[in-house]
């Protein structure tokens, strides 16, 4: 995610940037998970989430700041790193790289083995969810705990990181790539892990009803902890990096 006082794309390429980026991640973390969890665990589905991040962000994070997820670019802008006017285009094309990734993965398992795709639906589709959804059995209070608290540490990682005059910024994608192996380590067993709307959403469409029904937790818890890393990631940490003497 890039700092947008430096000259910017034209709108309609940061658009396609975004939609290809989601394209990506959720072609990987449903793919994982319904292609190669059984040998991979959820190891693999974290890797390989982290891992579509990081190549995301290199290949197109320079065009449109590699948001990929709704609650990210509501950070953004809440915390004046992206105009409000291009909250809403983001949104649109986030859930639309998504729904497009969703809908190839489904094709994809419609030509499993018998029964493969049936399982895969009847099981949620790799959706996020409480209660029966997660895989370890977890309540909807604390499924929405882990999100709002994990998507709030994932902004605040991507704000510091990628603040102006950052000394890691050339190293963002990595960062960032690599928190969200570990966040999704640590949520996976919990909701199945979301911190972002756009892979709910994708995941929900051929979830079924009980996804669909359980589908806002993963907007709402998100998108408030997207807004509460935004809202205080200034007066948290612009503020103490201010006062920190320069060697």
């Amino acid at each position: 995610m890039s700092d947008t006082t430096h000259s910017t794309p034209r709108l309609g390429a940061r658009l396609i940037a975004e939609a290809f980026g989601t394209f990506v991640l959720v072609s990987a973390v449903l793919g994982t998970a319904l292609f190669a969890s059984s040998n991979t665990g959820y190891l693999g589905v974290a890797l390989a989430l982290g891992l579509s991040v990081v190549v995301g962000a290199y290949a197109v994070g320079h065009i449109s700041g590699g948001h990929f997820n709704p609650a990210v670019t509501l950070g953004a802008a809440i915390a004046g790193r992206l105009p409000w006017r291009d909250v809403v285009p983001y949104w649109v094309v986030q859930i639309i790289g998504g729904a497009i990734a969703s809908s190839i993965i489904y094709l994809i398992a419609a030509g499993g083995p018998n029964g493969f795709l049936q399982a895969a639906q009847a099981k949620g589709f790799a959706s996020t969810g409480y209660g029966t959804r997660s895989p370890g059995g977890f309540d909807l209070a604390s499924v929405f705990l882990i999100e709002t608290v994990l998507t709030a540490v994932f902004l605040f990682v991507i704000l510091g990181v990628t603040a102006p005059g950052s000394p890691t910024a050339g190293f963002a994608p990595l960062v960032i790539g690599f928190t969200l192996v570990v966040i999704h380590l640590v949520a996976i067993p919990v909701s199945n892990s979301s911190v972002n709307p756009a892979r709910s959403i994708a995941s929900a469409i051929y979830g079924g009803p009980v996804a669909l029904g359980q589908l806002w937790v993963f907007i709402v818890a998100p998108l408030l902890g997207a807004a509460i890393a935004g809202l205080t990631w200034k007066p948290l940490f612009a503020r103490a990096r201010a006062l920190v003497p320069i060697s």
